[in-house]
Protein backbone atom coordinates (compact mmCIF):
# COMPACT_ATOMS: atom_id res chain seq x y z
CA UNK A 1 0.00 0.00 0.00
CA UNK A 2 1.27 3.41 -0.76
CA UNK A 3 2.30 5.93 1.96
CA UNK A 4 -0.27 8.74 1.18
CA UNK A 5 0.65 12.20 3.07
CA UNK A 6 -2.44 14.11 4.64
CA UNK A 7 -3.57 16.81 5.58
CA UNK A 8 -5.75 16.87 8.82
CA UNK A 9 -7.87 19.60 10.67
CA UNK A 10 -10.56 20.55 12.97
CA UNK A 11 -13.99 21.25 11.55
CA UNK A 12 -15.25 25.11 11.78
CA UNK A 13 -18.48 25.04 14.20
CA UNK A 14 -19.99 27.39 11.67
CA UNK A 15 -19.62 25.23 8.71
CA UNK A 16 -20.79 21.86 11.03
CA UNK A 17 -24.12 24.00 12.07
CA UNK A 18 -24.77 24.72 8.30
CA UNK A 19 -24.50 21.47 7.50
CA UNK A 20 -26.64 20.23 9.93
CA UNK A 21 -29.28 23.01 8.88
CA UNK A 22 -29.41 21.61 5.29
CA UNK A 23 -29.39 18.19 6.53
CA UNK A 24 -32.56 18.56 8.24
CA UNK A 25 -34.10 20.39 5.79
CA UNK A 26 -34.26 16.66 3.69
CA UNK A 27 -36.69 14.07 2.93
CA UNK A 28 -35.17 10.99 4.67
CA UNK A 29 -32.64 10.40 7.17
CA UNK A 30 -30.51 9.01 4.13
CA UNK A 31 -30.62 11.37 2.30
CA UNK A 32 -29.89 14.46 5.23
CA UNK A 33 -26.78 12.43 6.17
CA UNK A 34 -25.52 12.43 2.40
CA UNK A 35 -26.32 16.09 2.63
CA UNK A 36 -24.31 16.51 5.89
CA UNK A 37 -21.08 14.74 5.12
CA UNK A 38 -21.17 16.71 1.61
CA UNK A 39 -21.24 19.68 3.40
CA UNK A 40 -18.69 19.23 5.74
CA UNK A 41 -16.61 18.05 3.26
CA UNK A 42 -16.92 20.76 1.11
CA UNK A 43 -16.52 23.34 3.46
CA UNK A 44 -12.99 21.62 4.86
CA UNK A 45 -11.64 21.42 1.55
CA UNK A 46 -12.20 25.12 0.35
CA UNK A 47 -10.83 25.96 4.20
CA UNK A 48 -7.95 23.90 3.37
CA UNK A 49 -6.93 25.97 -0.13
CA UNK A 50 -8.01 29.39 0.77
CA UNK A 51 -5.13 28.54 3.25
CA UNK A 52 -3.04 27.36 0.15
CA UNK A 53 -3.77 30.50 -1.53
CA UNK A 54 -6.15 29.13 -3.97
CA UNK A 55 -9.59 31.28 -5.08
CA UNK A 56 -12.68 29.24 -4.51
CA UNK A 57 -16.29 30.18 -5.43
CA UNK A 58 -17.85 28.20 -2.67
CA UNK A 59 -21.62 29.96 -3.53
CA UNK A 60 -21.73 28.89 -6.58
CA UNK A 61 -20.79 25.24 -6.41
CA UNK A 62 -23.58 23.03 -7.13
CA UNK A 63 -23.37 21.22 -3.18
CA UNK A 64 -24.01 25.00 -1.65
CA UNK A 65 -27.33 25.31 -4.05
CA UNK A 66 -30.20 23.12 -1.63
CA UNK A 67 -31.79 22.40 -5.12
CA UNK A 68 -29.14 20.78 -6.82
CA UNK A 69 -27.84 19.08 -3.16
CA UNK A 70 -31.51 17.62 -3.12
CA UNK A 71 -31.98 16.26 -6.43
CA UNK A 72 -28.17 14.89 -6.71
CA UNK A 73 -25.08 13.48 -4.73
CA UNK A 74 -22.87 16.50 -5.07
CA UNK A 75 -19.98 17.55 -3.33
CA UNK A 76 -18.28 20.12 -5.56
CA UNK A 77 -16.31 22.89 -5.66
CA UNK A 78 -15.55 25.88 -7.59
CA UNK A 79 -12.19 26.82 -8.19
CA UNK A 80 -11.86 30.41 -9.60
CA UNK A 81 -10.85 29.98 -13.51
CA UNK A 82 -9.94 26.65 -13.20
CA UNK A 83 -13.31 24.22 -12.34
CA UNK A 84 -14.97 21.90 -10.31
CA UNK A 85 -13.04 19.85 -7.74
CA UNK A 86 -15.14 16.93 -6.37
CA UNK A 87 -15.30 16.97 -2.74
CA UNK A 88 -15.99 12.89 -1.77
CA UNK A 89 -16.71 12.38 1.89
CA UNK A 90 -15.27 9.22 3.58
CA UNK A 91 -16.13 7.16 6.17
CA UNK A 92 -13.00 6.28 8.98
CA UNK A 93 -12.14 2.53 8.29
CA UNK A 94 -13.33 3.18 4.97
CA UNK A 95 -11.36 1.77 2.11
CA UNK A 96 -13.02 3.06 -0.92
CA UNK A 97 -14.08 6.20 -1.66
CA UNK A 98 -17.42 6.57 -2.98
CA UNK A 99 -17.65 8.42 -6.57
CA UNK A 100 -21.52 8.54 -7.82
CA UNK A 101 -22.51 8.53 -11.85
CA UNK A 102 -23.65 12.19 -11.88
CA UNK A 103 -20.12 13.69 -10.80
CA UNK A 104 -18.01 11.64 -12.98
CA UNK A 105 -18.01 14.30 -15.72
CA UNK A 106 -17.62 18.21 -15.44
CA UNK A 107 -14.92 17.82 -12.70
CA UNK A 108 -10.84 19.15 -13.05
CA UNK A 109 -10.37 16.14 -9.99
CA UNK A 110 -11.72 14.67 -6.69
CA UNK A 111 -10.44 14.53 -3.64
CA UNK A 112 -11.13 11.69 -0.30
CA UNK A 113 -12.04 13.82 2.26
CA UNK A 114 -12.37 11.49 5.65
CA UNK A 115 -14.97 12.68 8.26
CA UNK A 116 -14.78 11.31 12.00
CA UNK A 117 -17.73 10.16 13.76
CA UNK A 118 -17.85 13.05 15.97
CA UNK A 119 -17.84 15.23 12.73
CA UNK A 120 -15.61 17.79 14.57
CA UNK A 121 -12.34 16.75 12.63
CA UNK A 122 -11.53 15.55 8.86
CA UNK A 123 -8.66 14.38 6.98
CA UNK A 124 -7.93 14.94 3.56
CA UNK A 125 -6.76 11.45 2.45
CA UNK A 126 -5.47 12.49 -1.30
CA UNK A 127 -7.00 13.09 -4.54
CA UNK A 128 -7.40 11.69 -8.41
CA UNK A 129 -7.90 13.85 -11.76
CA UNK A 130 -10.33 11.24 -12.79
CA UNK A 131 -11.44 8.13 -12.21
CA UNK A 132 -13.83 5.42 -13.95
CA UNK A 133 -14.77 3.84 -10.74
CA UNK A 134 -17.89 4.06 -8.41
CA UNK A 135 -15.75 2.79 -5.48
CA UNK A 136 -11.76 3.96 -5.68
CA UNK A 137 -9.37 2.29 -3.67
CA UNK A 138 -8.08 4.72 -1.01
CA UNK A 139 -4.74 3.13 -1.88
CA UNK A 140 -4.64 4.34 -5.08
CA UNK A 141 -5.13 8.40 -4.28
CA UNK A 142 -2.20 10.47 -4.92
CA UNK A 143 -0.91 12.26 -2.14
CA UNK A 144 -2.25 15.63 -1.21
CA UNK A 145 0.74 17.96 -2.50
CA UNK A 146 -0.27 16.44 -5.79
CA UNK A 147 -3.37 18.06 -5.75
CA UNK A 148 -1.49 21.22 -4.87
CA UNK A 149 1.03 20.94 -7.70
CA UNK A 150 -1.97 19.72 -10.03
CA UNK A 151 -3.47 23.06 -9.28
CA UNK A 152 -1.04 25.04 -9.72
CA UNK A 153 -0.31 24.01 -13.13
CA UNK A 154 -3.91 24.47 -14.00
CA UNK A 155 -3.65 27.96 -12.76
CA UNK A 156 -0.38 28.95 -14.81
CA UNK A 157 -2.18 27.20 -17.91
CA UNK A 158 -4.70 29.67 -17.71
CA UNK A 159 -2.75 32.85 -16.92
CA UNK A 160 -0.61 31.63 -19.87
CA UNK A 161 -3.79 32.01 -22.13
CA UNK A 162 -3.98 35.82 -24.21
CA UNK A 163 -5.71 38.08 -22.02
CA UNK A 164 -9.10 38.29 -22.69
CA UNK A 165 -8.71 42.65 -22.45
CA UNK A 166 -7.11 41.93 -26.06
CA UNK A 167 -9.08 43.48 -28.49
CA UNK A 168 -9.60 42.31 -32.08
CA UNK A 169 -9.85 46.33 -34.28
CA UNK A 170 -12.20 44.91 -36.62
CA UNK A 171 -12.53 48.43 -38.70
CA UNK A 172 -8.67 47.82 -39.04
CA UNK A 173 -9.40 44.06 -41.08
CA UNK A 174 -11.17 46.06 -43.38
CA UNK A 175 -7.77 47.90 -43.63
CA UNK A 176 -6.16 44.38 -44.19
CA UNK A 177 -4.32 44.85 -41.28
CA UNK A 178 -5.01 41.84 -38.48
CA UNK A 179 -3.66 40.98 -34.96
CA UNK A 180 -1.18 37.95 -35.39
CA UNK A 181 -3.56 35.75 -33.28
CA UNK A 182 -6.17 36.30 -35.97
CA UNK A 183 -4.97 33.89 -39.46
CA UNK A 184 -6.47 32.87 -42.84
CA UNK A 185 -9.07 30.46 -42.69
CA UNK A 186 -6.91 28.19 -44.63
CA UNK A 187 -4.19 28.06 -41.65
CA UNK A 188 -6.87 26.41 -39.97
CA UNK A 189 -9.10 24.52 -42.16
CA UNK A 190 -6.29 23.01 -44.96
CA UNK A 191 -8.46 20.79 -46.36
CA UNK A 192 -11.90 22.16 -46.71
CA UNK A 193 -13.49 23.65 -49.68
CA UNK A 194 -12.34 27.58 -49.11
CA UNK A 195 -16.12 28.72 -50.85
CA UNK A 196 -17.85 26.76 -47.29
CA UNK A 197 -16.83 29.47 -45.81
CA UNK A 198 -17.89 32.36 -47.76
CA UNK A 199 -21.24 34.18 -47.68
CA UNK A 200 -20.71 37.07 -49.47
CA UNK A 201 -24.43 38.83 -50.25
CA UNK A 202 -25.27 41.40 -53.06
CA UNK A 203 -25.29 44.99 -51.24
CA UNK A 204 -21.99 44.46 -48.94
CA UNK A 205 -18.58 44.51 -50.29
CA UNK A 206 -16.56 41.67 -49.75
CA UNK A 207 -16.39 40.01 -46.87
CA UNK A 208 -12.72 40.20 -44.49
CA UNK A 209 -12.54 36.65 -42.97
CA UNK A 210 -10.60 35.43 -40.23
CA UNK A 211 -9.86 32.18 -37.70
CA UNK A 212 -8.44 31.59 -35.04
CA UNK A 213 -7.80 27.88 -32.33
CA UNK A 214 -9.71 27.86 -29.27
CA UNK A 215 -7.81 25.37 -26.86
CA UNK A 216 -9.86 24.84 -23.35
CA UNK A 217 -7.09 23.27 -22.20
CA UNK A 218 -6.54 20.09 -20.12
CA UNK A 219 -9.86 20.97 -17.88
CA UNK A 220 -11.78 20.30 -20.84
CA UNK A 221 -9.86 16.93 -22.24
CA UNK A 222 -7.93 19.43 -24.76
CA UNK A 223 -10.62 19.66 -26.99
CA UNK A 224 -10.63 22.38 -29.42
CA UNK A 225 -12.42 24.25 -31.51
CA UNK A 226 -12.22 26.91 -34.58
CA UNK A 227 -13.75 30.70 -35.03
CA UNK A 228 -14.34 32.15 -37.90
CA UNK A 229 -14.88 36.16 -37.62
CA UNK A 230 -16.62 37.70 -40.93
CA UNK A 231 -16.41 41.71 -41.35
CA UNK A 232 -18.41 43.59 -43.69
CA UNK A 233 -20.06 47.04 -44.38
CA UNK A 234 -22.74 47.97 -46.62
CA UNK A 235 -21.43 49.74 -49.46
CA UNK A 236 -21.82 53.29 -49.47
CA UNK A 237 -22.15 53.08 -45.52
CA UNK A 238 -19.03 52.55 -43.74
CA UNK A 239 -19.86 53.09 -40.43
CA UNK A 240 -22.20 50.49 -40.01
CA UNK A 241 -20.61 46.97 -39.74
CA UNK A 242 -22.20 43.47 -40.27
CA UNK A 243 -20.07 40.69 -38.54
CA UNK A 244 -20.43 37.01 -38.17
CA UNK A 245 -19.08 34.35 -35.73
CA UNK A 246 -18.69 30.81 -36.80
CA UNK A 247 -17.90 27.94 -34.69
CA UNK A 248 -16.26 24.56 -36.67
CA UNK A 249 -15.06 21.65 -35.40
CA UNK A 250 -11.15 20.59 -35.33
CA UNK A 251 -8.73 17.95 -35.69
CA UNK A 252 -10.85 16.13 -38.30
CA UNK A 253 -14.24 15.99 -36.35
CA UNK A 254 -17.76 16.12 -38.26
CA UNK A 255 -19.60 17.65 -35.32
CA UNK A 256 -18.88 20.56 -32.63
CA UNK A 257 -18.64 18.99 -29.47
CA UNK A 258 -22.13 18.71 -27.57
CA UNK A 259 -21.19 20.84 -24.16
CA UNK A 260 -20.02 23.84 -26.45
CA UNK A 261 -21.82 27.24 -26.06
CA UNK A 262 -21.42 30.25 -27.69
CA UNK A 263 -22.87 33.70 -26.25
CA UNK A 264 -22.16 37.39 -27.78
CA UNK A 265 -21.84 40.04 -24.78
CA UNK A 266 -22.42 43.77 -25.27
CA UNK A 267 -20.03 46.41 -23.74
CA UNK A 268 -21.83 45.80 -20.27
CA UNK A 269 -21.30 41.75 -20.19
CA UNK A 270 -24.95 41.38 -20.92
CA UNK A 271 -25.60 38.18 -23.66
CA UNK A 272 -27.57 39.63 -26.23
CA UNK A 273 -27.43 36.11 -28.09
CA UNK A 274 -26.30 32.64 -27.73
CA UNK A 275 -26.24 29.00 -29.10
CA UNK A 276 -25.32 25.69 -27.54
CA UNK A 277 -24.53 22.85 -29.58
CA UNK A 278 -26.45 19.75 -30.46
CA UNK A 279 -24.99 16.40 -31.17
CA UNK A 280 -24.97 16.72 -34.61
CA UNK A 281 -24.08 20.32 -35.12
CA UNK A 282 -21.38 21.08 -38.02
CA UNK A 283 -21.25 24.59 -37.34
CA UNK A 284 -22.84 27.62 -34.98
CA UNK A 285 -23.55 30.69 -36.50
CA UNK A 286 -24.29 34.54 -35.07
CA UNK A 287 -25.02 37.62 -36.85
CA UNK A 288 -24.47 41.19 -35.17
CA UNK A 289 -24.33 44.74 -36.70
CA UNK A 290 -22.30 47.14 -34.85
CA UNK A 291 -20.92 51.00 -35.56
CA UNK A 292 -17.74 52.93 -35.14
CA UNK A 293 -17.01 52.92 -31.72
CA UNK A 294 -18.90 49.75 -30.52
CA UNK A 295 -17.63 46.99 -29.22
CA UNK A 296 -18.61 43.24 -27.55
CA UNK A 297 -17.03 39.89 -26.52
CA UNK A 298 -17.74 36.09 -27.97
CA UNK A 299 -17.41 33.82 -24.99
CA UNK A 300 -17.21 30.27 -25.90
CA UNK A 301 -17.50 27.31 -23.42
CA UNK A 302 -16.86 23.79 -22.58
CA UNK A 303 -18.63 22.65 -19.70
CA UNK A 304 -17.10 24.37 -16.75
CA UNK A 305 -14.04 26.05 -19.43
CA UNK A 306 -14.54 29.65 -20.96
CA UNK A 307 -12.73 31.38 -23.26
CA UNK A 308 -13.54 34.95 -24.21
CA UNK A 309 -12.79 36.93 -27.53
CA UNK A 310 -12.66 40.89 -27.36
CA UNK A 311 -13.40 43.22 -30.36
CA UNK A 312 -14.00 46.42 -30.91
CA UNK A 313 -14.67 48.63 -34.14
Amino acid sequence: MTTLSTFTGLISPVSRRLAEKWSKQQATPEKGKQVLLNTLSVSFVNFYLECMGFETELETSDSWNPVQQTLIDVADLCIKNLGKLECRPVLENSQTVCIPPEVTSNRIGYVAVQISETLQEAKLLGFVKETSMSHLPINQLEPVESLLEYLEECTQLQKAKPSNQNFANLKKWLENTFEAAWQPIESFFPNEPALQFRNTKEGFSTIVERAKLIDFGIQANSTSVGIVVKVSHEQGNKNEIKITVELHPNNGQEYLPPLLHVMILDEDGTVIMEAKAKNDNKKIELQLSASNGDSFSVKITMGDVSVIENFVI
